[in-house]
Parts: C-alpha cells; structure tokens; sequence
C-alpha cells in the first residue's frame, strides 16, 4: 500500500520507514510544501488533524504523527508543543528545558507519541506509544535529534543521544505506536 507521511520531518520519515517496512512510503514534500496547522489540545486530535488534511486534498491513504516529551515536574510540559517549545531549533530546545529543570527534585518523564493513518473514505485508524525516562543534567551522545541527548531511556539504560538506530527503534515512543497501528490493521 502507498501511504503519503504527513510530515516534513526528515528523522520522522526514516524512522517510520524502517519500523513500519511492508509499505511504501511518499514523503510530503514531493506533494504538498507549507505546513498544516497543529490546532487540537492533544497528540491524538493533532495526528489525526494532519492525516485527515492530506488523505483529504491527495485521495491517498495518510500516515501522521504527533509526538512529545511530557515531564512530570512541569506539568506534562513541554508536551505537544515540544518542536517549539523555545521558538527555536532543537539546541534552543533543549537549552530551555534543562533551564527549567534546574532546581527539579525529580526528573521523571516521557515520549508519548499517537500515530494516525486515514483512509480516503474517512475511516482513521489510531497507535499509541510511550516509553519511559528521565531527563539528565546535561547532554550525552550525538544521535537521534530533538531531546533525544537529554532522555534517558529506562529500557536501554542509556540516553537516546547515546543509542543507535535500531536501539532506539526497540523501545521508542513511535515505534510502539506505529507497532500498536499494525495490531489493528
């Protein structure tokens, strides 16, 4: 099946690509340039907002995502909003998230991530994922992208930054949401 990824996020569309094998994948840029807005209160709603738009507009089954860090001594923050949480990069990023963390007693948290692939027809079908950690006190190791060098990874006992792809790929909040989609196709 060709499935369009709602995404402009190259480290995204190589990770869905390599978990999700059995199908080939459209990256949006080669449809679509500009953004779709993010507009719902949780991961769920915006996943599902941005499969909908493209299935909609290109008549091809939609593959999207939403996905965050959620860390318990700011709320659940920076949560959906964790791409732009700073305004800047993923540097700026992290920068403020160990800012605000500075005087935590604890540093427990989590990736969340629910993906959605709709249907032309207008059926959605929803994964889910987590994995559970904590933030360290500063950087460690040079792969992933985003938080990944501030999360450390209760199931592989070393930071995001510091594992490999398919490390990452094992135990990760996509891949279990994108596994938790599988079981329901």
């Amino acid at each position: 099946m060709k499935i369009i990824v709602a995404s402009s996020n190259e480290h995204k569309l190589k990770e869905i690509s390599r978990i999700f094998r059995n199908h080939e994948f459209i990256p949006l840029r080669e449809l679509f340039e500009g953004d779709i807005d993010e507009t719902g209160s949780t991961f769920k709603e915006n996943a599902y907002i941005k499969a909908r738009f493209i299935a909609d507009k290109f008549k091809i089954p939609a593959l999207a995502d939403d996905s965050g860090l959620c860390v318990d001594a700011l709320g659940g923050a920076p949560g959906i909003y964790s791409a732009r949480y700073s305004g800047g990069n993923d540097k700026d990023n992290r920068a403020l998230l160990l800012k605000n963390l500075e005087n935590a007693t604890t540093r427990t948290a989590r990736f969340k991530c629910v993906v959605c692939l709709c249907y032309p027809d207008g059926e959605a079908v929803f994964g889910e994922g987590a994995c559970e950690g904590s933030i360290l006190l500063k950087e460690s190791g040079d792969n992933g992208f985003g938080y990944d060098p501030l999360f450390y990874s209760n199931d592989l006992k070393k930071s995001f930054g510091d594992a490999t792809e398919s490390e990452k790929d094992g135990v990760s909040h996509r891949s279990r949401a994108l596994r938790d989609l599988q079981c329901k196709l």
